[in-house]
C-alpha cells in the first residue's frame, strides 16, 4: 500500500440547537448538572499564557469526540507529549510571524482552536490527513504524538502542516490571483495526485505531489514548502528537476506568493522564511 499525506480544508455551518420543556426556575433549581469548572491544570496555565492570552487561540487536547471524524480511529494525544508540541509550533509559527508581521497580525488572522489529535488519519485510499483546517476558525493537528524536537525532518513535517492550514486561512481573508495561479499549470490538476511521487510531481511543475490536487492546494503547499525549507534547501529542490520548464512553472508560482504577501499583508515573505529557518534551528538545538 502507498502511503501519501495530505492537507484538507473544510467548511462548517453554525447549527442553533433550540432547548424547551422546562422552565428557568426548574434548570436552576432542579438541574442535576455539574456547573462547577474543573480546576486549571499547570498545562492549562501555560495554554492560557502563552496561546489564549497573546492570540486567543484556544488548545483543545482533552478528547471531544465532536471535533473529529468518529469514523476513524483517532484518539487524543499524550498529555505530555502536548506543551513540548505546542512550543515548536510557538517558536517556529507564531514567533516567526510575530517577528515579521508584528505582534497582532496572527492574533487578527488566525484560527480560534487548535485540535490536537494523537495518533494517524488514515482513510481507506491509504492517504493519511496530517491537518484540517475548517472555516478558518478551527485547525485539527494529527499525530501529535510523533513529534520529535530533535528530529529536523521530523519537525519539517509537521510544521509544514501548521504552515499550510495557516496559507489557508490567510487565503480565506484575502484571495490570491487565482486565474494567474491556474495559467502556470493549467492540465496537471488531478483528484489522483496521490498516483504520483513528489519527484514526479516536481517534473510537471509542482513542489509536491499533493499540490496537482488542485489550484488552493498548490498555492498553500507552495508557499509552506517554502516556509519549511531554508532558502537553500528550496533550491536544492528544483536543482533536482530535469525539466526547466518545470522549474520555470515553479518560479513562476512562487512569485505569485511573494507578490501576494507583499500585496495583501505588506510582508516580506523572504525574510518570513529566514525567521522561520532560524527558529526552526533554534528549536533542534
Amino acid at each position: 500500500m502507498k502511503i501519501v499525506k495530505q492537507y484538507t480544508i473544510t467548511f462548517l455551518a453554525i447549527a442553533a440547537i433550540a432547548f424547551s420543556g422546562c422552565t428557568h426556575e426548574d434548570q436552576l433549581e432542579g438541574s442535576q448538572l455539574d456547573l462547577i469548572n474543573p480546576p486549571q491544570s499547570a498545562l492549562d496555565n501555560w495554554i492560557t499564557v502563552n496561546y489564549l492570552n497573546p492570540y486567543n487561540i484556544n488548545i483543545q487536547y482533552k478528547w471531544n469526540q465532536n471535533a473529529v471524524d468518529n469514523n476513524r480511529y483517532l484518539y487524543p494525544p499524550q498529555e505530555d507529549k502536548v506543551q513540548p508540541v505546542l512550543e515548536i509550533i510557538q517558536k517556529i509559527w507564531l514567533d516567526s510571524y510575530t517577528t515579521i508581521a508584528g505582534p497582532d497580525f496572527v492574533k487578527k488572522i488566525a484560527p480560534r482552536e487548535i485540535v490536537m489529535v494523537g495518533g494517524m488519519n488514515l482513510d481507506l485510499t491509504g492517504t493519511i490527513t496530517l491537518g484540517l483546517a475548517e472555516g478558518g476558525q478551527r485547525v485539527t493537528l494529527f499525530e501529535t504524538d510523533n513529534v520529535d524536537g530533535k528530529d529536523k525532518e521530523n519537525v519539517k513535517q509537521f510544521i509544514h502542516t501548521i504552515q499550510h492550514e495557516y496559507i489557508h486561512i490567510l487565503n480565506q481573508h484575502k484571495p490570491y490571483d487565482e486565474n494567474a495561479m491556474a495559467k502556470i499549470t493549467p492540465f496537471g490538476y488531478t483528484a489522483n495526485w496521490y498516483a504520483s511521487s513528489d519527484k514526479e510531481a516536481n517534473e510537471e511543475g509542482f513542489i509536491t505531489a499533493y499540490a496537482k490536487s488542485n489550484i488552493n492546494e498548490d498555492f498553500a503547499e507552495m508557499a509552506s514548502m517554502m516556509l519549511t525549507n531554508s532558502k537553500d534547501e528550496y533550491d536544492a529542490i528544483l536543482a533536482g528537476i530535469t525539466s526547466e520548464t518545470a522549474v520555470a512553472a515553479i518560479r513562476t508560482k512562487e512569485a505569485i506568493i511573494v507578490g501576494y504577501f507583499k500585496k495583501e499583508f505588506n510582508l516580506d515573505f523572504y525574510a518570513l522564511r529566514d525567521e522561520a529557518e532560524k527558529n526552526t534551528t533554534a528549536v533542534l538545538n
